[in-house]
C-alpha cells in the first residue's frame, strides 16, 4: 500500500504539470484519512493559492504551523497568501518567522520583498531583493521584479536592462520563431512581427510602437488577441492585424513584442511616443453613439464614465479596484450624469444607483455587433470625462484621446511612474493616486473637486 508521503509526492509532481485539480483531489483523501498531517495541509494550500482561493489557502496553513509550529515552507506560503488578501502586516510576520526558522530561505527574502514593492515600501522591497540577489543573482523572477521597481521610479535604463528577465521566468510564452529577434537592425524595407505579450490593457499602451516602427521603414503584422481585432483595424501603423489563436504563416524579417520595441528604442519618459490619439473608432459607430445618448440621457453639464473594477483575477485587483461605492461623492456632483462603463465583475454593485438613478446604464448588447470595445470606444468619445481605476478601459480613454481621472492605489502599476499627476504615454489623463492603502476616500474627493472645477 502507498504511503501518504509517496501519495503526496505524486500529487506535487502533478500539481507541478499544471493538474492542480487533480492533486488538489489527492490532498483532500490524505487529509480525510490523516487529518493531523502538516505536509497534506500545506500542499492543499498551495492548491488553494493557485486556484486563487486565497483564504482557504490562508486557513491550511494555519493548520499546518498548528500542528508543525516550526515549518518556514508553510510560514512564507501563508505570507504569500495574506499578501493577496491585503493583510500587509501579518505577510510581513509571516515571512520574518520563516527567516528566523530558516536563515537565508531565498523564497521567503524575495517574497518579503514584493510584498513591500506591493504596498509601496519601496526601500524596503530593494533592501530585500537585493538580499535575495546575494543568494541566488540569476533567478529570473527576481531580476524581473527589480526591472519593474526601476521602471516605476522612472529609472527606465536600468528598468529595460532587468524586466527583460521576465522571457525567462516560468510563465513567459516562448515565441519559437526562426527569424531573429528585431534588436535595433535597419528596418527600411523589411517586414516585421509585433506580438502582444500581457494582457490587453498593455497591448492597447504598446501597440503605438506599431507606427514607431512603420516610421522606421517596416511593414508590419500585429498577432494580437482575438478581443482586440475590431478595435485595432482602427490603429495607426498596422499593415497586417492578425489573431494569436492562429500561427503566423504570412513571411516576415524580424520579430518583437510590443513592450520590447520600447526597450529596444531605450524610451524613457522624455523620449515617450504620445501622439494622441492612435486608435479611431468609426465615425459612423461615434455619431451614432453621440445621438442615442442625446436622445436617452437627461441634459447635464458634464457626462461622466465610470468604472470602478478592474479584472478580479488579477494579482493587484485588491490595490487597484474600488466600490461602486466609493464613487458616491460623484453622484453628489450638481450637473454631472454618471453613465457606467463597466463590464463584468462589479456590475452587480449598480441596481440599487440605477434604482435611485443615480447611474446610468448601457443596454446589453454594447460591443456585441461591431466587436470588443468598439462600441465602448465610440461611447467614450461622447462623453466630457471619464472616471476608472486602474484598467484597459483607462488605456482605451487615453489611446483615444479623451480627458480622463485616472484613479490609483497607494503603489500604481510602473508606467504611471511615482509622484507626478500628469501621465507621459497619455495626455489626455489626470492621476490621482491614493495617500494610504485601501483608503479611497480622500483621492476621490480629490477627483470631485476637480471635476466641479471643470464644470465651473
Amino acid at each position: 500500500m502507498q504511503s501518504s508521503a509517496d501519495q503526496l509526492n505524486q500529487a506535487w509532481q502533478i500539481h507541478q504539470r499544471g493538474g492542480i485539480s487533480q492533486a488538489e483531489q489527492v490532498y483532500r483523501s490524505v487529509l480525510q484519512k490523516e487529518p493531523n498531517n502538516a505536509n497534506a495541509w500545506c500542499f492543499w494550500g498551495i492548491a488553494m493559492h493557485d486556484l486563487r482561493r486565497y483564504a482557504e489557502a490562508v486557513a491550511a496553513y494555519e493548520n499546518a504551523i498548528r500542528i508543525q509550529p516550526v515549518f518556514p515552507i508553510a510560514f512564507n506560503n501563508l505570507g504569500n497568501s495574506l499578501r493577496f488578501l491585503g493583510r500587509v502586516d501579518d505577510a510581513d510576520k509571516c515571512f520574518e518567522t520563516a527567516l528566523a526558522q530558516a536563515p537565508g530561505y531565498f523564497n521567503a527574502i524575495r517574497n518579503r520583498g514584493t510584498l513591500h514593492a506591493w504596498t509601496g515600501r519601496i526601500d524596503l522591497a530593494f533592501r530585500y531583493y537585493y538580499e535575495a540577489m546575494q543568494l541566488n543573482p540569476q533567478d529570473a523572477e527576481l531580476h524581473r521584479n527589480l526591472g519593474v521597481i526601476h521602471l516605476l521610479q522612472g529609472n527606465f535604463e536600468e528598468g529595460w536592462r532587468e524586466y527583460r528577465y521576465r522571457w525567462l521566468c516560468k510563465e513567459a510564452i516562448a515565441h519559437p520563431y526562426t527569424q531573429p529577434k528585431w534588436s535595433g537592425q535597419p528596418l527600411e524595407g523589411k517586414t516585421i512581427l509585433l506580438y502582444a505579450e500581457q494582457g490587453l490593457g498593455d497591448t492597447i499602451h504598446f501597440v503605438r510602437f506599431a507606427q514607431v516602427v512603420k516610421n522606421l521603414g517596416a511593414r508590419t503584422i500585429v498577432h494580437t488577441q482575438p478581443a482586440l481585432l475590431a478595435l485595432l483595424q482602427c490603429c495607426n501603423g498596422i499593415d497586417v492585424l492578425l489573431p494569436s489563436t492562429l500561427p503566423v504563416q504570412m513571411p516576415f524579417d524580424y520579430h518583437c513584442s510590443l513592450i520590447d520595441v520600447a526597450d529596444v528604442l531605450n524610451i524613457n519618459s522624455e523620449t515617450i511616443p504620445a501622439t494622441i490619439p492612435y486608435l479611431h473608432p468609426s465615425d459612423r459607430i461615434v455619431e451614432y453613439w453621440r445621438s442615442a445618448l442625446d436622445r436617452t440621457l437627461p441634459k447635464s453639464k458634464l457626462r461622466i464614465g465610470i468604472n470602478w473594477q478592474g479584472n478580479p483575477d488579477h494579482q493587484a485587483d485588491m490595490f487597484r479596484s474600488f466600490p461602486l461605492s466609493a464613487l458616491k461623492p460623484l453622484a453628489n456632483l450638481e450637473g454631472a450624469l454618471l453613465l457606467s462603463l463597466q463590464k463584468g465583475a462589479g456590475t452587480e454593485q449598480r441596481q440599487q444607483w440605477q434604482e435611485k438613478k443615480l447611474i446610468y446604464c448601457l443596454p446589453d448588447d454594447v460591443d456585441q455587433t461591431s466587436g470588443a470595445f468598439m462600441d465602448t470606444a465610440a461611447i467614450i468619445k461622447s462623453l466630457d470625462y471619464v472616471v476608472t481605476s486602474d484598467t484597459a478601459l483607462a488605456h482605451l480613454a487615453g489611446a483615444l484621446g479623451v480627458k480622463t481621472c485616472l484613479v490609483l492605489g497607494f503603489t500604481p502599476d510602473w508606467r504611471w511612474l511615482l509622484s507626478r499627476e500628469d501621465c507621459p504615454w497619455y495626455p489626455s489623463l489626470k492621476l490621482f493616486r491614493q495617500n494610504k492603502i485601501g483608503d479611497w476616500g480622500p483621492v476621490i474627493h480629490e477627483v470631485c473637486q476637480f471635476l466641479s472645477s471643470q464644470m465651473a
